[in-house]
């Protein structure tokens, strides 16, 4: 089976992070989820042809964002039409966190015997992420929220190595592909092989709920992330990156 396309995986990876509020113009999605991740409250574009009135249609979209009081923000990807990025050239938008889409056919994969496949808001699996992730409470009440917009097969992985949380990642299964988010690890305890464990123990379980194909997003310039990704068998697909005001980073 070969990797489904971009539109696919841009697809399955709206209902694997969702918005917690979307409205549709026309191939355009706009998503809200509190502020928590540009991936979840940001403009999306996914048919190159749609870009009639694109000017009006990004004013709209940012008034919606701006109510909602977010900074607009527009995911762009290889769906994303050449008007729409002539119109926010054109308007001063910045480019911010360029990033490429990797993903594998998903095979076997062997569970490490310490890992911990929990629902994704049991306790212990949001203290361990907290934990390592170093979240303030508002942070953490963002994630929560868009947590429990969740709709489709989804758990919180963490690996423990002698009774502490180490690595934790989410992974949700949509439309046959599991997408993985949040990969972290203890800063202390890098470079011992405990992403890769806690990756193929989540990956085992996505197994079972019939994925058959592996995606994640990583920004360009994480070389780390990107050597333990390859590793695992993912490969580069496609590059995208987010577009905001000019002077808003």
């Amino acid at each position: 089976m070969s990797i489904p396309d971009a539109e696919a995986i841009e697809r399955a990876s709206l209902l694997a992070w969702p918005g917690i509020e979307e409205k549709w113009d026309g191939s355009w999605v706009r998503r809200a989820a509190g502020g928590y991740t540009k991936r979840a409250n940001s403009i999306q574009c996914f048919d190159p042809d749609d870009f009639e009135d694109a000017d009006l249609r990004v004013i709209s979209a940012s008034s919606w964002m701006v109510i909602r009081k977010l900074n607009p923000v527009f995911r762009i990807t290889p769906l994303s039409s050449p008007e729409l990025n002539a119109t926010l050239d054109e308007a001063g938008w910045e480019e911010i966190d360029p990033s490429h889409l990797f993903a594998m056919e998903l095979g076997d994969h062997e569970a490490d015997p310490e890992a911990q496949l929990l629902p994704v808001l049991d306790e212990k699996f949001l203290a361990a992420s907290q934990q390592l992730r170093g979240y303030n409470e508002q942070t953490m009440t963002g994630l929560k929220n868009l947590l429990a917009a969740f709709k489709v097969p989804a758990v919180g992985v963490v690996l423990t190595r002698d009774g502490a949380a180490v690595a934790s990642s989410i992974m949700a299964v949509a439309n046959g592909i599991v997408l993985t988010g949040n990969v972290v690890t203890d800063a202390t305890r890098r470079r011992q092989g405990l992403a890769s464990a806690m990756m193929h123990s989540g990956l085992a379980w996505a197994k079972t709920q019939g994925a058959h194909t592996a995606a994640l997003n990583v920004q360009t310039d994480n070389a780390v992330a990107k050597a333990l990704y390859t590793g695992l068998g993912y490969s580069h697909q496609y590059d995208y990156s987010y577009r905001v005001p000019g002077g808003r980073k």
